[in-house]
């Protein structure tokens, strides 16, 4: 398994699957212009996590929006598998920090919303839902809704209506911010797990350190408004990975050096 992980590292580093080209992004207003992203340049290969850090305000969500097709930016150019984000991207998934599960719909309901937004058969799906669902542990739970769930199951039910056309690219916009500390290191492994045995594309939005480092591939470490990119670190840690690697001495390390870049930036307070 980490031999495949590390081979589709390898393949993603030679491949960008994404680009952003000088993206800038200003928001005008009669009260003036506000600048949100100066400059952002950085790929994400093929099948590569890519963990987006920054305080709150620096244009993370933004970055990601953009990404979407869901706004454009103002300077610069994002390309997806070669061509101009315009719109949204083909074969394109999105979790938000908020689930936006519709409760008047059953779960399996939720998942297959896609399908019916794009007037495909549902019952040629319905197997695909179902799967994804067993795969996110929420097999037996289909035909509840979405107020009889837990926050990380809801949170399951997302991630599983973002996968359910098979999309190349991923993007997760804190999705996990809202869950306490235990649902959301479940939720962290359940990701990788998906992650490996998909090889999707991640594009990865948080603001938390530990978490960015045990998920990512590489991380990138964005400065406060306008956002820029102080710094990419790549992560070097075999996969896959089990939550006491956080214990570990390189993931500090990696932990370490994130940290005194936000204390640089006057985000955190040294010892």
């Amino acid at each position: 398994m980490q031999e495949l992980v590390r081979a589709l590292s390898l393949d993603a580093a030679a491949r960008p699957f994404v680009e952003f080209d000088h993206v800038e992004k200003v928001y005008r207003s009669k009260r003036g212009d506000v600048a949100a992203l100066e400059d952002i340049n950085t790929h994400i290969g093929q099948a590569e996590f890519l963990s987006v850090l920054g305080p709150s305000g620096c244009g993370k969500s933004t970055l990601l929006r953009c990404l979407a097709g869901l706004d454009q930016p103002t300077g610069g150019r994002i390309l997806v598998g070669g061509k101009d984000v315009d719109g949204p991207p083909d074969a394109l998934g999105v979790v938000f920090q908020r689930d936006i599960l519709l409760d008047w719909r059953t779960v399996i309901m939720n998942v297959l919303l896609p399908v019916e937004a794009r007037r495909l058969p549902v019952a040629r799906w319905r197997p695909r839902a179902m799967e994804l669902l067993d795969l996110l542990g929420l097999r037996g739970f289909e035909n509840r809704y979405p107020y009889e769930l837990s926050g990380g199951m809801r949170q399951r039910v997302s991630i599983c209506r973002a996968l359910l056309l098979n999309p190349n690219l991923l993007l997760m916009d804190e999705p996990f911010g809202a869950l306490d500390a235990m649902t959301r290191d479940e939720l962290n492994l359940e990701l990788q797990r998906v992650w490996i045995e998909d090889a999707k594309t991640v594009f990865f939005v948080t603001h938390s350190i530990a978490e960015a480092v045990f998920l990512g591939d590489r991380v990138i470490v964005m400065s406060p408004s306008p956002g820029r990119i102080l710094r990419t670190i790549d992560i070097d840690l075999p996969r896959p990975r089990d939550l006491s690697i956080r214990e570990s001495p390189e993931f500090g390390a990696y932990t370490s050096q994130i940290r005194a870049l936000f204390q640089e930036m006057g985000m955190l307070r040294g010892r």
